[in-house]
């Protein structure tokens, strides 16, 4: 895996992502203390809000935000979200009203709709040997997991020593870091569509903002990314919406408990992560993103069983355990995708592909994650059912639809110029 680091331009990126993350890490921590001082008991109902404007950023900025930039220079357009993130970040800390907090959000996360898919562009622009970029998407899928584990434990020594105000100063930090790291990197040449000698004729802005997800549909080896998508938003809503309930009210525990379950997720899929470059040099992506599918759909069904052990200590062990295989199955599913879009579609449609995949997979996200809400009011062990039946259906969907066989691409190699 840390073949792709030998590349200095990877590096540098990979790093801005990192303090990213890890300042995001911290602004989720922060933003839960914020909204129990603007709400007090209603502070869940204003993060259920807040995450849901987050998704709605996320499915509708992302493709609009990639026709607006297609021609400027991605190093501007990374430098400049990262510099909203930072203001935003910054301003959080005097906001006195919740719809404050709700539109500052908005902006926060149309940034990063903004931000992520352009990043994701860039990688398999640097890392043109196909094992280097599959180590790169391990490392990325890496670098999430750790904020989701070592972010709140960060946060929580922060604390120790700071108000939880401050924590917004280290997520500002963060993105000053990223943006700082990229401005100092000399990014490939985004590819034209047509020879050096001209320009390809412009798409009307209308058909830009469409134009990734219609590459998703008219693409038979990205329709399956569609399906799977869902199965993951399926299985992973429930266990980051349910965690806290199982842990606080089925198993009687505090939040150390929470926090511990959340960390035997994020384990699975760091597992996975770090497994997975060895293994795609090998297996295909589809026996092993359709297995990760299965595993997170089966470990979802025995929910109600691991909840109905009579010991609290013995389902605390056996949803830990689950939570490892979720996880587990959740990053065989994610971390091969940018292989199949990168395999899939020309290097110019690159940046519109990633964002349609990043609006697209969130959109399931904005219908699951209000499901396992809803539905886990009736009872988990019921909820975990109908969302284990839902990543079946899309598992299914995905096998009929996955092609047998997929073209294959020779890749270009990009020129790195300053200014890109």
């Amino acid at each position: 895996m840390l073949r792709a680091l030998a590349h200095p331009v990877y590096r540098r990126l990979f790093a801005a992502q990192v303090v990213a993350l890890a300042g995001t890490g911290l602004a989720t921590v922060a933003l839960g203390l914020l909204a129990y001082d603007l709400a007090g008991s209603r502070a869940g109902a204003v993060l259920g809000t807040a995450f849901a404007i987050k998704m709605v950023a996320y499915v509708f900025v992302a493709p609009v935000a990639a026709a607006l930039v297609a021609r400027l220079p991605r190093r501007a357009v990374l430098v400049g979200a990262d510099v909203v993130r930072l203001v935003v970040a910054a301003s959080l800390p005097f906001v006195g009203e919740v719809w404050q907090v709700f539109a500052l959000i908005f902006v926060l996360q149309a940034a990063s709709a903004t931000f992520t898919p352009t990043f994701q562009s860039v990688v398999p622009d640097v890392l043109v040997d196909e094992d280097d970029y599959t180590a790169g998407l391990s490392l990325s899928r890496l670098a999430y997991d750790l904020e989701a584990v070592l972010s709140p434990m960060l946060a929580a020594a922060l604390l120790l020593f700071v108000p939880s105000s401050a924590l917004f100063a280290g997520t500002a930090l963060g993105f000053a870091g990223s943006a700082l790291l990229v401005a100092a990197t000399a990014l490939p040449r985004r590819t034209r569509a047509l020879d050096d000698g001209g320009d390809a004729p412009e798409l009307p802005f209308g058909q830009r903002a469409r134009h990734g997800v219609v590459l998703f549909w008219r693409t038979p080896a990205l329709r399956p990314v569609l399906a799977l998508n869902l199965a993951v938003a399926a299985a992973g809503a429930f266990v980051l919406v349910q965690t806290v309930v199982i842990a606080r009210d089925v198993l009687g525990r505090g939040d150390d408990t929470v926090a511990l379950l959340l960390a035997a997720h994020g384990a699975g899929s760091m597992a996975a992560a770090l497994a997975l470059p060895a293994l795609l040099r090998r297996v295909p992506e589809r026996p092993v993103m359709l297995t990760g599918a299965v595993l997170l759909t089966g470990a979802t069904t025995l929910v109600p069983l691991a909840l109905g052990v009579a010991s609290p200590t013995t389902s605390l062990v056996a949803v830990a355990a689950l939570w490892v295989l979720v996880g587990l199955g959740w990053s065989a599913v994610e971390t091969p995708v940018g292989r199949l879009i990168r395999r899939g579609v020309d290097r110019a449609d690159l940046p519109a592909a990633f964002a349609a995949q990043f609006s697209l997979s969130h959109a399931c996200w904005l219908l699951t994650y209000p499901l396992a809400g809803w539905l886990g009011l009736a009872g988990l062990g019921g909820a975990a059912l109908w969302l284990a039946g839902v990543a079946a259906a899309a598992t299914l969907v995905a096998a009929r639809a996955w092609p047998r066989t997929t073209p294959v691409r020779e890749p270009e190699v990009p020129r790195a110029v300053v200014g890109s």
